[in-house]
């Protein structure tokens, strides 16, 4: 039972209703045949939300059974970073934006950085992208594998520093909280399986650059 009046509500498709009395709120719920259900009671005013419970218990359900079936079956993920070391920054950080989601589900990740060409040469390029992606994942990572240098590629494996990773949870979801207090939207994160198949498609283009030979190009 929600004692506190008045409160911030959220109708079913994520609507703002704003701060009304909660009364009015659950005649609300009613009339759509829906349930009113406190989401976000630490705030002021609590935040709440029209939904389908039933619906909503099974949804939350099913995603902590896979939340803990994730979390037993530690994997290790691949990212390329590009067919060359000449990779755009924005590609880089799509990369790290992927290992991080990795990382934040348990996963360690591996990373290579293969070599075209003449860039040989110039390999110290390619541990230079390594140490950038590095450097921007060391507040949830450590390093499994430092940077080595192998056959025309760089490589580099990282696995999720747990405590780090814990701290940054708690801390996205008081910001999550926040957001949802003050009546602003919160986007959901993608899906590990939405950024396996992203990987997947990304390291698929980069195996098939390298199948179909080295063009010998700087």
């Amino acid at each position: 039972m929600i004692r506190i009046t008045p409160i911030r509500v959220i109708g079913p498709d994520n609507e703002q209703y704003g701060v009304i009395e909660t009364p009015d709120a659950l005649r609300k719920a009613q009339e759509l045949g829906l349930d009113l259900v406190e989401i976000s009671p630490e705030a002021r005013p609590p935040v709440c939300k029209i939904m389908d419970y039933g619906k909503y218990k099974y949804e939350l359900s099913q995603k902590e059974r896979k939340n803990r079936a994730a979390s037993k079956a530690t994997e290790l993920k691949e990212i390329r970073l590009g067919r060359s070391v000449k990779i755009d920054p924005h590609d880089i950080q799509v990369r790290i934006d992927q290992a991080r989601r990795f990382m934040m589900a348990g996963h360690k990740v591996l990373f290579i950085q293969r070599l075209k060409g003449r860039e040989v040469a110039h390999r110290e390029l390619g541990e230079f992208n390594l140490k950038k992606v590095l450097d921007a994942l060391v507040d949830i990572a450590k390093i499994e594998q430092g940077i080595r240098y192998m056959g025309k590629a760089w490589t580099m494996m990282l696995s999720p520093d747990k405590p780090k990773v814990d701290a940054i949870k708690r801390k996205l979801e008081k910001e999550r909280q926040e957001k949802l207090a003050k009546g602003e939207k919160v986007e959901e994160e993608k899906t590990i399986e939405q950024v396996e198949a992203e990987v997947a498609a990304m390291n698929k283009g980069v195996e098939g650059v390298d199948e179909a030979g080295d063009d010998g190009e700087d």
